[in-house]
């Protein structure tokens, strides 16, 4: 599991952001991220399609916290960024550009998307029952591209997730 006080990716992903800027936390999970940006003064909302998940992050001071699917985020024009770490892996391929073409309409004029991916080919459901998307880095740079993002910064690693089992993942850094 990623430290996300020590997550490289967040800290990029914050210092992209304009003081004060209006963020999503897109499958916020208990809100450790969400903790992180708002101590650093950033307008937090998370969501998360757990209501188990969602009350945790409640509890942090300074987030709004709501309970939402991927398919139920339809603002238009109101996060300055959107940080999907690791939550849009467990959409189905099929419905991915879909959630890509919302989160950039989400998005403001030359606001950012930071998304965690894990690396690999097709759909999987791993050794502790939860179902995962993977994607080669061209497949999601293509995928961005079509939904109107310009891939500023891709950054490849290893993470260690619930299941125990080291993979390779993806942080992607992308402007609307």
């Amino acid at each position: 599991m990623v430290d996300t006080l020590k997550d490289p990716a967040l800290d990029h992903f914050m210092a992209r952001l304009a003081p004060g800027a209006a963020v999503l936390d897109l499958g916020c999970g208990p809100g450790n991220a969400s903790a992180v940006m708002a101590a650093a003064g950033f307008a937090v909302t998370a969501v998360d399609a757990s209501a188990e998940m969602v009350k945790l992050a409640a509890r942090i001071e300074g987030i709004e916290a709501r309970q939402a699917r991927f398919d139920e985020i339809t603002e238009i024009d109101a996060y300055d960024g959107i940080w999907a770490s690791f939550s849009l892996l467990h959409a189905p391929r099929a419905d991915f550009p879909g959630h890509l073409a919302a989160l950039r309409g989400a998005l403001r004029p030359g606001g950012v998307l930071c998304l965690g991916m894990k690396l690999g080919e097709g759909e999987k459901v791993d050794s502790i029952g939860r179902f995962y998307s993977y994607y080669s880095e061209d497949e999601l740079r293509s995928l961005l591209e079509a939904a109107g993002f310009s891939v500023a910064d891709t950054r490849v690693t290893t993470v260690t997730g619930m299941a125990g089992k080291p993979e390779p993942s993806i942080s992607v850094m992308a402007d609307g």
